[in-house]
């Protein structure tokens, strides 16, 4: 698979949004949103939901298979931590290395604004995913009890970290 990476820009809502809502349906206890919460989101809140955050997609012969955003902190004090959002690549795909080139960009343009650190809660029932941060050199830093409600049920955040400058 050749996939290609790029920030997304003022002329992607479209391809932003189905990406986005196609995630947040097809894993639905991975996020703490709900595809109710976005879908009636007018096209303004969606072009400013992109670009307040970075936003990268990879895209497979044009078409978005996978997804991941940053949030950096806008204090002053804490504007070298950023948080990965919306993590999310097609389930076929997954095992394919895109999830390590998806945040292999992210982490670059992180670099190149000045973060030094990211930062993400992953599911505590997500272990695929807890286990690929891991592997990418993320380790966990705490855990929020019943951070998310899911079913009725509460489950637990594991909040992560990796330094990304020596």
């Amino acid at each position: 698979m050749v996939a290609i990476i790029r920030l997304l820009g003022p002329g992607d809502v479209d391809t932003f949004r189905n990406i986005r809502l196609e995630s947040l349906r097809a894993e639905p206890n991975s996020f703490a949103s709900s595809a109710e919460d976005w879908e009636s989101l007018s096209d303004d809140e969606w072009r400013r939901r992109m670009l307040d955050n970075p936003v990268f997609v990879a895209f497979d012969d044009h078409v978005p298979v996978g997804l991941m955003g940053l949030m950096r902190q806008r204090a002053s004090k804490m504007a070298h931590r950023a948080t990965l959002i919306m993590v999310y690549v097609r389930r076929d795909l997954r095992g394919s290395g895109l999830a390590s080139r998806l945040l292999d960009a992210v982490t670059d343009h992180a670099r190149g604004i000045g973060v030094r650190q990211l930062e993400l809660a992953a599911s505590a029932e997500n272990s695929a995913a807890v286990r690929f941060y891991v592997r990418m050199g993320f380790t966990e830093v705490g855990r929020i009890p019943g951070g998310c409600i899911r079913d009725g049920r509460e489950v637990d955040d594991i909040l992560m970290a990796k330094r990304i400058v020596d």
